[in-house]
């Protein structure tokens, strides 16, 4: 089942046409991978899922998206975002303790009651695969984590509100190999309970971790399908040109 239906969308950046006529359904818990070369549109498009192109003066959308068949348009965009994560590409806590970057999105909704926060803080850590690493330290600054603990804990921040979506833009390009098995194995595990998005740049991560790929190329989706199918036999010779690294 679609978890969202994108139809004929548009966007512009002022002049520049950056996305053009997408029509994508991206399936509830599953992992779709985004690739393509650098200014493609990967990332233009997973900002457009959760709104955050509304910042952007002179940014216009045109087009359909759907969010369990409702336009995402219609909803108001704080609880929308709370619906759909982000995580983006380097590590960004707050510079606060751990448990308070956890605590921030829940306590923005409503939540006040320590015991109730305790719960969603741990739960939260634990699903990112972190609380065993910070459980001793929930009370120091989140600044002085690793970058891939840093990482896990923006991923269970996004977690602590119970978001239906998971965003990822680029989600482990600044870390270590190490750092980067772990956050894999982990977004493999979390689409059991949310549906994902992420951009990546390396082949081999879309291979190992997703269920679906789109290939973009200046704001294209050019081909979408199957990854086991879009990385053995593409139908599109751009699309096998960039895997095969000819070109990109």
């Amino acid at each position: 089942m679609a978890k969202f239906k994108l139809s004929g969308v548009n966007l512009w950046y002022g002049s520049f046409h950056a996305l053009k006529n997408i029509d994508i359904d991206i399936s509830a818990n599953r992992i779709t991978a985004l690739i393509g070369p650098s200014g493609c549109g990967k990332s233009t498009l997973i900002r457009i899922l959760n709104r955050m192109n509304d910042l952007i003066e002179g940014c216009r959308t045109t087009g359909e998206i759907l969010l369990d068949g409702e336009n995402i348009c219609d909803t108001d965009v704080n609880l929308l975002r709370k619906r759909v994560g982000m995580v983006f590409q380097k590590p960004n806590p707050f510079p606060m303790s751990v448990y308070d970057n956890v605590a921030f999105g829940p306590r923005t909704h409503g939540v006040k009651k320590k015991s109730v926060l305790d719960t969603v803080v741990e739960k939260a850590l634990a699903d990112a695969a972190v609380w065993n690493e910070v459980k001793d330290r929930l009370k120091k600054s989140a600044l002085s984590l690793s970058g891939g603990q840093q990482q896990r804990l923006c991923i269970a921040r996004a977690l602590a509100v119970s978001p239906d979506v998971l965003l990822m833009d680029e989600p482990t390009s600044a870390l270590d190999p190490i750092s980067t098995s772990k956050i894999e194995d982990l977004v493999t595990d979390l689409k059991k309970e949310y549906t994902i998005v992420i951009v990546t740049h390396n082949m081999q991560q879309a291979t190992r971790i997703s269920d679906k790929t789109a290939f973009f190329l200046s704001g294209e989706m050019i081909e979408y399908g199957e990854t086991e199918i879009i990385f053995s036999t593409p139908k599109d010779r751009r699309c096998e040109d960039y895997i095969t690294g000819r070109f990109g």
